[in-house]
């Protein structure tokens, strides 16, 4: 019986131990990304954005969507723990759009205080001649 009621102290101590604790945050190097002037010829261009887990507890990106199917973000699946960072990779493909300038959002859920953010791309693709 006592060892139950140990147990179960240690559990609540670990728990109230975790809440004290400030949430999980995301903050990103930078949230937009221009490709500047590229050939049609070459229209698939990449970026990665970098973040960073400021908060103290573990931080999930949950998803991160695209506006159009052109644009594929790839992140990091696994929790990043407080003070390390992940990755997004977003991909750009403009086989098959029109050339000219385009700008594209990407957003990105997590486990975080602030449970929302846009990452943003642009640039201006030329006409292969």
């Amino acid at each position: 019986m006592a060892l139950m009621l140990v147990g179960g102290l240690t559990s609540t101590l670990a728990q109230t131990a975790k809440s004290d604790l400030k949430p999980a945050e995301i903050k990103f190097d930078k949230t937009s990304h221009n490709f500047g002037t590229f050939s049609e010829k070459n229209s698939k261009v990449s970026c990665t954005f970098t973040y960073t887990n400021v908060g103290e507890q573990d931080l999930v990106v949950n998803q991160a969507i695209a506006t159009c199917g052109c644009t594929v973000p790839e992140y990091t699946k696994t929790p990043v723990k407080p003070g390390e960072k992940g990755e997004i990779k977003v991909t750009y493909n403009g086989a098959g759009k029109f050339p000219g300038h385009f700008k594209k959002s990407i957003t990105v859920r997590t486990n975080g205080a602030v449970e929302m953010t846009r990452l943003y791309i642009e640039g201006d693709m030329t006409e292969a001649k």
